[in-house]
């Protein structure tokens, strides 16, 4: 593409090609245009830029001679293109699920207070279209669900800056970036702020302290203090007045309006009486309570940060460039973005470097670290045909892996997906505190007005400094964060423990739980079962009944499925396959119809013949054709090495524990005695461990579920809070509440006691902000908070807040990794069976 005759030529700019922004290391976003390669910070940036010029638009890079000084006019220019509604620039931060209906995450500037997020969640859930919007206080995220044929993504965005806000699909990179340029504005405000409120001080102390200044003297003090306190209220408390003017004019009251109520009238105040020569003047409280106002978001952004780290860290596990083999089985090399991935590609992972997507290993022998993804500790040797998760760290040797999932389909972005929701959601507390804070503010005017006008017929010369103080001092900032600031905290430190939490109620529901019901295979034990003995009936061979079972079982993912078709290889194909959940399968080969599974459903009778004798250590699968049952199939499974530890944690936590299974009795039986859980039953089908919950919640228990299979979806969905193992079915994951992403049952336990720990937090939290807010209005009124006071109270109660919710942080989890490797270790665990 050429430029036109007579224009000026784009001039050169050092950062990201569309918006200027710095490009972070590593980035490798190339954007073509007129022959060149151009960087961009973000895959965003990169698609959008490419659209722009793939459709003959380039001239608007050609014609440019700045970029855009503000965020708002880069998103402005978008919105007129309309390009975030396109599919290709969409594919990078938009799900697409059935009929229409995609799903965003979308970072959110300029928020400052719970009222903040109030008004955005009421402002895009009243736009036609939109099925949903969560918004994180702690992590400025929003999750927006909308039908793509009644309203566009664009419209989305342009609601959300109708009323003063800017909304960014969500992008790691850039989120760094609006960090950085938030924290640096920030730092700017504050020290101008510092800077007024020492040179006023300078000023005001003097008229104080001196007994002999003349009138003409300190009306000088006052001229100067003035001209210092002009920069801190246009320039540092400038947020404050664009904040309260952005909530009036939406007919809606945010902590902006007293803040910037109580700032102006003292500063209008003591601007008349500097004037007339008459009267108090205000300027040393003024920019104090600046300054200590925004020490206090300064410090409280910095912890929000901290507290929303565990999203960050796991986006930002995926590397920018990879080493793809276009030509594999052959050596060529080539470095392409991650994003240019698709599936099918060969990639190679050097030791050190990050696997690039989900896949399969091809060619190599090495040991992968999964531990940001599933909290486990130790590396796990990865072979040939061996699965690997994108985002997990290659340690020894080089792996050529074969991609099948990237982007948005990868396990890691389904991690973050939940999490993100998770930490979206507000469990009822929360809604209560937010709806509180809602209307706080509008009650607390009305008790300004009165305290005024009783100070005014007291004492008219203390009215206007109480009336500021009662404005400043009051928070519901701390009321809005008690809440999310704990949650985020809680549910980025359980993902990095190995327990993901996928719904917002799931801490509070699972703190308050008195029993946890376990099922058996998959979760107590290792689910990797194996055919032990085969005993064919009628005169048939093993061979023969083995290749018929694995047959039947081809399409399956259960647990017996992939034993029975690790002991045989399919001869024919099976059809007509029926799947009855905890029971079996039917299905034809070569013409005739075989049943397997329990020994009643492949016999189609209440009182089917008996299993061979065994020592109770096995469970028997029964293959029956019309004639009748022709084979039996031994299945042993083996306990999990931590199971005992962490089952007695459970019981010292004062868990009652339930063991559910549709294994035989004495199967059970043993595995209920090996771990000392008192309430067992066997034969249970998925209805009956419905009803076994159901009776456990009418008898007012609250009920934990834990489970891993296709049979346990409805359970895990019928109790009060589900927990689904990370290697379980997708089906029982999608209906838990968490999902353990390694296979350390110890987890459980550290769940349980952080989500207990979380809750005495988050009620420490509201305690704060109510007891706070109790004392410090009613000392306010009275006369006995100044305004300094009153900024210093103000920042204070969020930022206690949000160091209170820190301290999940550094919750650890029990110490039995070592003893957990020692019972792996010893005989008698190894020898252990269910």
């Amino acid at each position: 593409m050429t430029s036109s005759p007579g224009l000026t030529a784009a001039p050169p700019f050092s950062g990201c090609f569309h918006c200027g922004l710095p490009v972070p290391d590593g980035a490798r976003y190339p954007i073509q245009f007129e022959g060149q390669t151009k960087p961009a910070c973000c895959r965003g940036c990169q698609a959008v830029a490419q659209t722009i010029i793939d459709s003959g638009q380039g001239a608007y890079y050609t014609h440019r001679t700045a970029l855009p000084a503000t965020p708002q006019q880069v998103e402005a220019g978008l919105a007129q293109l309309g390009l975030y509604d396109l599919p290709e620039i969409q594919e990078s931060f938009v799900r697409v699920e059935v009929d229409n209906i995609r799903e965003a995450a979308l970072i959110l500037e300029n928020i400052v207070c719970a009222a903040c997020i109030w008004l955005n969640e009421r402002h895009i859930s009243a736009l036609s279209g939109v099925l949903s919007v969560e918004i994180n206080y702690a992590t400025r995220r929003a999750r927006v669900r909308w039908d793509n044929s009644r309203i566009q993504l664009s419209a989305i965005l342009k609601a959300v800056s109708d009323i003063g806000y800017i909304a960014h699909p969500f992008d790691p990179g850039r989120s760094d970036d609006i960090y950085k340029r938030e924290r640096n504005t920030a730092i700017k405000r504050l020290a101008i702020a510092g800077l007024g409120m020492t040179q006023v001080m300078m000023y005001a102390l003097p008229t104080y302290t001196a007994t002999d200044m003349s009138a003409h003297i300190r009306l000088l003090m006052s001229w100067a203090s003035l001209v210092l306190t002009i920069p801190v209220v246009l320039y540092s408390a400038a947020p404050f007045f664009i904040g309260a003017w952005r909530d009036l004019r939406r007919r809606t009251l945010g902590m902006d309006v007293p803040v910037a109520l109580g700032v102006g009238t003292a500063f209008v105040a003591s601007v008349y009486s500097t004037f007339s020569g008459h009267g108090e003047v205000y300027y040393d409280s003024v920019t104090m309570f600046v300054f200590l106002l925004l020490t206090g978001r300064f410090l409280e952004m910095n912890a929000r940060r901290r507290a929303g780290a565990a999203v960050e860290e796991l986006v930002k596990l995926i590397p920018a460039a990879t080493t793809r083999l276009p030509d594999w089985p052959a050596r060529g090399e080539e470095q392409v973005p991650v994003v240019r991935l698709t599936v099918g590609d060969h990639v190679l992972v050097r030791p050190g470097e990050t696997l690039p997507a989900d896949g399969v290993v091809v060619e190599g022998d090495s040991a992968v670290s999964e531990a940001l993804l599933t909290g486990e500790s130790l590396p796990v040797a990865k072979g040939v045909h061996a699965q690997v998760v994108g985002g997990s760290l290659n340690q020894t040797s080089p792996l050529v892996v074969r991609v099948d999932r990237v982007g948005a389909d990868t396990r890691l972005a389904s991690i973050v997906r939940l999490l993100d929701r998770a930490q979206s959601e507000k469990p009822r507390i929360g809604q209560l505190a937010d709806r509180a804070a809602a209307w706080f503010v509008g009650l607390l005017l009305l008790i300004t007005l009165g305290v005024g006008l009783a100070w005014f017929a007291i004492d008219p010369s203390k009215a206007l400094w109480i009336v500021v103080s009662v404005l400043v001092v009051t928070c519901p900032c701390a009321l809005g964060l008690a809440t999310p600031a704990a949650l985020t905290t809680a549910t980025g430190r359980l993902t990095r423990l190995g327990l993901l939490t996928t719904r917002g109620h799931a801490l509070e529901t699972l703190a308050r739980a008195t029993d946890l019901v376990f099922d058996k295979t998959g979760t107590l034990t290792h689910g990797r079962l194996n055919v032990c003995r085969v005993v064919p009936l009628g005169g048939r061979s093993e061979s023969d009944v083995s290749m018929l079972a694995a047959a039947l079982e081809a399409g399956s993912e259960h647990p017996i499925a992939r034993a029975l078709r690790e002991a045989a290889t399919p001869a024919l194909p099976a059809s007509a396959i029926r799947n009855t959940p905890g029971r079996g399968i039917v299905g034809v080969i070569d013409g005739r119809t075989y049943r397997l599974g329990s020994p009643r459903f492949a016999a189609a009778s209440e009182t089917p013949p008996s299993p061979p004798e065994s020592d109770g250590s096995t469970s028997w699968v029964a293959l029956a054709d019309e004639s009748g049952l022709i084979a039996w199939f031994a299945l042993t499974d083996m306990l999990r090495a931590d199971a005992p530890a962490a089952l007695a944690a459970l019981k010292m936590q004062g868990l009652r524990l339930h063991l559910l299974s549709g294994d035989a009795e004495a199967v059970v039986r043993r595995t209920a005695q090996q771990l000392d859980i008192a309430d067992w039953h066997a034969g249970s089908l998925p209805e009956d461990k419905l009803a076994y919950v159901k009776t456990l919640q009418a008898e007012g228990r609250i009920v934990a579920m834990v489970g891993d299979g296709i049979n346990d979806a409805p359970v895990l969905a019928g109790a009060q809070v589900s927990i689904a193992m990370g290697e379980g079915a997708d089906v029982a994951q999608a209906a838990a509440d968490m999902v353990m992403l390694g296979s350390r049952l110890g987890t459980l336990a550290d769940g349980v006691a952080l989500a207990r720990k979380t809750q005495r937090i988050i009620r420490e939290n509201l305690g704060w902000a109510l007891a706070y807010n109790l004392v410090a209005i009613p000392a306010a009124a009275l006369g006995h908070v100044t305004p300094w006071m009153a900024g210093i109270g103000m920042s204070a109660s969020s930022l206690i807040v949000v160091l209170n919710a820190l301290r999940l942080s550094d919750f650890r989890k029990r110490n039995d990794d070592a003893r957990d490797r020692m019972q792996d270790s010893t005989p008698e665990s190894q020898g252990a069976r269910p």
